[in-house]
Order: structure tokens, then C-alpha cells, then sequence
């Protein structure tokens, strides 16, 4: 290791996040269908389109499991239609693969999973938007939709990610998101409820279940939406779901460290509600906690070498840069009209290089008085890793608790640090 580095001291910290008060989420899962106890076919053999995302979400097999089941229960033939735009390299297998990485396949569920990415337009909104969906989807009797409520890493508004989002993007295949995510460059995004409204009309609905988490990322609420009330609970939800999220508690940083970035972390690989940076043609964000470098070490093998989002960061590593599947990267960036996000920035060979990049750009010349923040993803904040700087707010932030000592941070021999270890 290069002894000669100079970097302030660290310790970890616990901070305190909203928690769930569920203790049964199977038996959670199961009360949630009782309002649906007398739902019944019109016909033998209706069949149901079963909408599924590409998010790492909480008990989420489970959910599309007993969502099948309760389904076949009533007399209805179920099949799952994945419903994540151009995810997966916007290919049939590569979409399956997602699913099955969530514990979603044909043989977990016993249903079949149609991927197929046709799509057909079903109609232009009045503001000139043609609306996209899947074939596959169409073509059952009903349609049920499944997904997260949570903020988005792009925009603001009174719906954000969740129901809506997946009717008006996601089961619109890369086709439609492609469409969708053009137009929202003149019109925003706050289109995704005139869509919803529109494809509401037009889409044969059963019901929607709509997952709200804590800041664990555990499940905190799951709900059935019905078609005339999913777009108003869903803003509701929202507002919940926001409360419920965590953050970095402390600002006005100079180096944020991320160990891991990914698509199943986060859409753009790192949340931007977390390292308050965002930018693309839509618009860009410099917010809380206002870092002047992000340095990013490693993408999540579940990514399956999907880096989109590693654009956000000013410095990353020559291993990360290694394992980029520039196709499915690219892609994901151009469909969501944002090859910012995709951009490669610099990279070293060792964390070290990276740190010291990172040191020399801040425009802070007191080493000691750096301001720095490490956390393991942005999905996992109730441990973070800061420099002594900070100490002077620990007493600020109600249920902090400091869980180490201060100490150099710790290199392996190869000038690469040591694993983020989640202490007790």
C-alpha cells in the first residue's frame, strides 16, 4: 500500500430509518386480496395478463405467486408479461432472465411468462403522444398490474414510479418507453397521469397491487388499487412512500464513495433522491447532499453488466469499466433519452488513484478537513462510513450513533479498500 496517502480518519455510523411494522408479510400478502373475495370471471377460462417489473422489490415473488394463485383460484387462466420497457437489452430472453433473478420464472410461479417485445399502438393522446403496449398483454381478457410506489431518480410530480409509470412505460416494451421518454423532454413527465388516464379507458384492468417500502427496503404496505382509484391512492401512496425513504444525513459534501451501483438498486444505478445528482436533457439536479465527486467502486453482478447511471459519477474504477455490457448500457441510456448516464467517466486501476483524483479536484486543501461520506448503495443507508468532519453534527441527528472508532481508512494490498462491513 502507498503509505504516503493522506486521508482523514472514518468511522461508522448507525442512523435511525423508518422501519415496518409487519411482522407477517405472507400473511400480510394474503389479507390484501380480501377485498377481491368475490371477484369472479364473466367467462370459463378468462385469461390474465399479469404485469411484473424489472425492480428488486420486497417479497416480490411472493406477491406475484399468491397473485396467480388467487387468480387460477376464481376460475381465471394467468400468464406474467414482464413490463420494463427496454431492460434485459430489450430482448425476450434478457427480460426472462431479470424476472428469474427475482425467483419469477415458469417453474417458481407454474405460469407461463410471455416476453415477446411486440407491441401495438392503441391510440395518440391530445398532446400528440402515441401510446404503446405490449402485444402479449393485449391479448388477454384482463390485465393486472404490480409494482413499487416510490419517488423517482428524475422528476417531480404528484405520481412518480409505480402503477402508472409501468401501465405508461413499462408495458409499452422499448417502443414505448422510447416514445414516452422523447416526448417528456418537451412535455415532462407529469404526461405519465394524462397516459394513465388514457390507457385507463382503454386497457381491460382487473386490479393493480401497488408495494410501498420501508427504509430498509423491506415491506411496509401492500394494497389492492382498483382501475377507478389507482391513480388517486397512487399519489396518496406516494406521499407515504417518501416519508418512508432514507438519505444521507449529512450535506455539503466533498467526496461521496459508493461501493456498488446497479439496475437492481436503483433504475439509474445509484438513486438520485440519495446522492442528490442527476442530469440529462429533461433536466438536472444538484441537491442533498450537494457532493462535489462522487467516486463509484464496483457494479452489482445482478446488474448482469448493466452500468447505466455510471455517468453520474466523476470517478470510477478500470474493474468496474471491465464488466460494462456496453449494449445493454447504451441501450437503457438512449431509450431513456439519456446517454449522459452512460458516459464513462475516469477511471484508475486502484481505489487509491480513484481517492486521490477525487482529493485532488475538491478545492479543499486541509486533508482533515474533508468532508466524506462512504455507503454500500444507495438502497442501504442505515450504516455509512464518514470522516471525522462530520462529527460535529453527530449530535444534530436524532438516534445517530457512532459504531467505530476513528481510524485511517483501510487498504488491501492490492491499494483497493476493504469490504464495507455492516457492524452490530
Amino acid at each position: 500500500m502507498n503509505r504516503r496517502f493522506q486521508f482523514p480518519e472514518m468511522a461508522f455510523v448507525r442512523q435511525p430509518l423508518y422501519h415496518s411494522s409487519i411482522k407477517d408479510a405472507p400473511g400480510t400478502i394474503r389479507a390484501a386480496f380480501e377485498p377481491l373475495s368475490h371477484l369472479r370471471p364473466a367467462g370459463a377460462g378468462e385469461t390474465v395478463a399479469i404485469a411484473v417489473g424489472s425492480r428488486n422489490i420486497d417479497n416480490l415473488d411472493g406477491v406475484v405467486l399468491k397473485t396467480i394463485c388467487f387468480l387460477r383460484e376464481k376460475g381465471f387462466k394467468p400468464f406474467i408479461v414482464p413490463a420494463m420497457g427496454s431492460h434485459g437489452g430489450a430482448t425476450p430472453d434478457g427480460q426472462r432472465s431479470i424476472l428469474e433473478r427475482y425467483g419469477i420464472s415458469e417453474a417458481a410461479m407454474n405460469a407461463p411468462v410471455n416476453a415477446d417485445m411486440a407491441v401495438e399502438c392503441i391510440g395518440v393522446l391530445p398532446s400528440g403522444l402515441p401510446i404503446f403496449a405490449a402485444s402479449s398483454a393485449l391479448s388477454a381478457d384482463h390485465i393486472v398490474l404490480i409494482n413499487r410506489v416510490k419517488r423517482h431518480t428524475k422528476f417531480r410530480a404528484d405520481i412518480e414510479s409505480g402503477i402508472c409509470k409501468m401501465m405508461t412505460i413499462g408495458l409499452g416494451k422499448q417502443k414505448g418507453a422510447s416514445e414516452f421518454h422523447r416526448f417528456a423532454v418537451a412535455h415532462t413527465f407529469s404526461i405519465i397521469e394524462e397516459a394513465a388516464r388514457f390507457l385507463l379507458g382503454r386497457l381491460h384492468i382487473l386490479f393493480s397491487i401497488a408495494m410501498v417500502e420501508d427504509g430498509f427496503g423491506k415491506l411496509a404496505h401492500i394494497e389492492i388499487l382498483m382501475p377507478e382509484n389507482i391513480i388517486s391512492r397512487e399519489k396518496e401512496l406516494l406521499k407515504d412512500a417518501a416519508r418512508m425513504a432514507p438519505r444521507i444525513p449529512f450535506d455539503n459534501l466533498d467526496i461521496l464513495i459508493v461501493d456498488q451501483i446497479g439496475k437492481d438498486i436503483s433504475g439509474i444505478g445509484m438513486d438520485a433522491n440519495v446522492t442528490g445528482r442527476h442530469r440529462d436533457i429533461v433536466g438536472n439536479l444538484y441537491d442533498w447532499p450537494h457532493a462535489k465527486r462522487i467516486f463509484v467502486r464496483d457494479l452489482s453482478l445482478a446488474s448482469e453488466g448493466n452500468a447505466n447511471g455510471i455517468g453520474l459519477a466523476d470517478v470510477t474504477t478500470t474493474r468496474l469499466v471491465a464488466q460494462i455490457d456496453m449494449h445493454k448500457t447504451f441501450l437503457n441510456a438512449i431509450t431513456a433519452i439519456s446517454p449522459e448516464k452512460a458516459a464513462i467517466p475516469i477511471h484508475f486501476d486502484t481505489d487509491l488513484e480513484c481517492l486521490e483524483a477525487c482529493m485532488k479536484t475538491t478545492g479543499v486543501a486541509d486533508v482533515e478537513a474533508l468532508r466524506v461520506a462512504r455507503i454500500k448503495n444507495t438502497a442501504q443507508l442505515e450504516q455509512i462510513q464518514v470522516s471525522r468532519s462530520c462529527e460535529g453534527e453527530f449530535g444534530l441527528i436524532p438516534g445517530l450513533k457512532q459504531l467505530t472508532s476513528w481510524a485511517p481508512i483501510e487498504f488491501d494490498p492490492s491499494d483497493n479498500m476493504t469490504e464495507f462491513n455492516v457492524h452490530e
